[in-house]
């Protein structure tokens, strides 16, 4: 019996360790592993406040922060942008969309005034994020009237999606749920309003030439969208 006991004992040991194990290496919404704490990754969004966060036009967001989430809709600006500017990194988060959705994040967004008769989106690249389900030049993942996905990875209208975005230098790779999606190579983009292959797109801009550094923005395009687990990583 005193045998068995043991035996019962050291699973039970076993068991919780193995708990706190998963629990160390799993963490909770808007918080880092201690993994990612030692790779160097950066908690953007705490998921309770709006602490580092402001509208393209660096007033406060009128729009509070929903259920661990920000969502950039009526948050008075063109988009939320974080306050620091970041060249080459990793920016990994989760997103969820609304019927019809239409938002985007945007990166190396720079600088802030937009051009006259622009909107500050001229200023940076967009990744789209909408309702669709095809994968052209305006369409989820897409580098937005630049670059299409390869496919179209977003998950359903209610469902959480993962998306990694990897700016280095003249580099810049896509990652939607696990899939590569896209990948953009600025140093052949050369002409303004035109891609490499020599079709038209709609923005007036070499993009060889284009800031390699910026704001990192949420767009508001007029329907609601939910991010969290906004996590950076520099790879400067």
């Amino acid at each position: 019996m005193r045998s068995l006991l043991t035996v019962h004992q050291r699973l039970l040991v076993i068991l919780f360790m193995a708990g706190c194990w998963s629990a160390q290496a799993q963490a909770g919404d808007n918080q880092l592993t201690d993994a990612e704490k030692r790779d160097g990754w950066i908690l953007l969004f705490d998921g309770q406040s709006l602490t580092g966060w402001q509208t393209s036009s660096e007033q406060p967001s009128q729009r509070p922060v929903e259920d661990g989430a920000l969502n950039p809709h009526k948050s008075g600006g063109y988009m939320l942008i974080h306050e620091k500017t970041w060249g080459n990194f990793q920016l990994a988060l989760d997103f969820k969309i609304s019927e019809k959705c239409n938002s985007g994040i945007f990166i190396r967004t720079f600088p802030l005034k937009p051009r006259p008769g622009k909107d500050v989106g001229f200023n940076g690249l967009e990744i789209a994020i909408d309702d669709t389900t095809t994968a052209g030049y305006h369409d989820t993942g897409a580098i937005y009237d630049l670059v299409k996905p390869t496919r179209n990875a977003m998950k359903r209208q209610g469902e959480w999606n993962h998306i990694v975005v990897t700016c280095r230098d003249n580099l810049i790779e896509i990652e939607l749920n696990g899939e590569k999606t896209t990948r953009m190579d600025l140093d052949q983009w050369t002409t303004p309003n035109r891609r490499p292959d020599g079709s038209e797109h709609k923005f007036d801009i070499a993009y060889k030439n284009h800031p390699r550094k910026g704001y990192i923005g949420l767009q508001d395009h007029g329907s609601n969208c939910w991010y969290k687990n906004i996590k950076l990583r520099p790879l400067d």
